[in-house]
C-alpha cells in the first residue's frame, strides 16, 4: 500500500469535484483486489452483499462486525473506500454520532447514513428525525477533522414510497443538514435522476444502477450525475452464477454451468501480485 488514509480521503473528495465516476461495490478482500486491479478509483462496500456472505439477510450484520469489515477493505487496497453504513445502527443521533466516531476510525473516506427504518408499517424516518441523525454524523466528522464525505439517502423509492417530492425534499434537507452527496436509490428514469440533480446542485449525486438497462455511464455523466455505484449488484451477479452452475449439478447431475468459470490459474497470478 503507497497511499496514507489522509491521502485517500483528499483523493476521494476531489473525485467529487467534477466530472462522473463509477465507485463498484466489492464484499470482500478478493473482490476488492480485483476491482482495484481492473482500474477503478475508489470503492463503496455493500450492506447486501457482506450479509449474504456471512449468511444473513441484508441489515442483518450489527454494528461491530460491520465496523471489523469496513477495516478488512480499508486494508484490502490503497483505494478510497466509502461505507455502506445503513442507518448509524443506533435508535438517536447521539449513537449515531458515536458509530459514525467508530467508523471514522477504521480509515473510509466517506460514509452514508439512510434514513429507512426497516418497519413494514412506518418504512421512513420522518424528515426531521432523519436531518437530526444527519447532524449528528455531520458534526462527529467535523470534530474528527479527518474530511470524511458524508452522504445523505432518501430511501423512499426503496422502500415502497416512489414519491419524487417528497424524495427531493428529504435530499434538500440532508443537503442543508451537511450531507456533501446525495443519494436517492431506486430512481430510474432520466426524468427522475435529472430532477434530484437540478434540486441538490451544485452538490453531487449519487446513482445506484442495480440492474441490465439503457443507461451508460455517458448517459449518467451528461444528466450531471457525479458518481455511480452498483450496491449488492455485483454479488447478486456472482451469486447468480454459483447458484445457477450449483443447481445444475444438485437438480441434473450436469456439470456445465462451471464453464463460465474463471480460470484458476488466472486467479492466482492476479492474487499473487503485491
Amino acid at each position: 500500500m503507497s497511499r496514507t488514509i489522509q491521502e485517500r480521503r483528499a483523493d476521494f473528495r476531489a473525485l467529487h469535484a467534477h466530472g462522473c465516476f463509477v465507485i463498484p461495490n466489492p464484499w470482500d478482500p478478493g473482490s476488492a483486489r480485483m476491482l482495484a486491479g481492473l482500474g477503478f478509483r475508489a470503492l463503496a462496500t455493500t450492506s447486501s452483499g457482506f450479509a449474504w456472505s456471512q449468511g444473513l439477510p441484508d441489515n442483518g450484520v450489527g454494528r461491530e462486525a460491520v465496523l471489523a469489515h469496513l477495516r478488512t477493505m480499508v486494508a484490502a487496497t490503497d483505494l478510497p473506500i466509502n461505507a455502506d453504513f445503513e442507518g448509524g445502527f443506533a435508535p438517536d443521533p447521539e449513537g449515531v454520532a458515536e458509530s459514525v466516531r467508530m467508523a471514522i476510525d477504521t480509515g473510509v473516506a466517506g460514509l452514508s447514513i439512510e434514513d429507512s427504518t426497516g418497519e413494514a408499517a412506518r418504512p421512513l424516518r420522518s424528515i426531521e428525525e432523519a436531518v437530526a441523525r444527519l447532524k449528528a454524523a455531520r458534526a462527529a466528522i467535523d470534530e474528527s477533522a479527518t474530511g470524511v464525505l458524508l452522504v445523505g439517502r432518501a430511501e423512499n423509492f426503496i422502500v415502497g414510497r416512489p414519491d419524487l417530492d417528497d424524495t427531493v425534499a428529504r435530499l434538500k434537507a440532508y443537503s442543508a443538514a451537511g450531507a456533501d452527496c446525495l443519494y436517492a436509490p431506486g430512481i430510474r428514469t432520466r426524468e427522475h435522476i435529472a430532477a434530484v440533480v437540478a434540486a441538490v446542485a451544485p452538490k453531487p449525486v449519487n446513482l445506484l444502477i442495480g440492474s441490465a438497462g439503457e443507461l451508460t455511464v455517458k448517459d449518467v455523466a451528461a444528466l450531471g450525475v457525479r458518481r455511480i455505484s452498483v450496491g449488492g449488484a455485483l454479488a447478486r451477479a456472482a451469486w447468480g452464477g454459483f447458484v445457477r452452475a450449483a443447481r445444475l449439478i444438485a437438480d441434473e447431475g450436469r456439470f456445465d454451468g462451471l464453464a463460465g468459470a474463471a480460470p484458476g490459474n488466472e486467479l492466482n497470478a492476479f492474487f499473487a501480485t503485491k
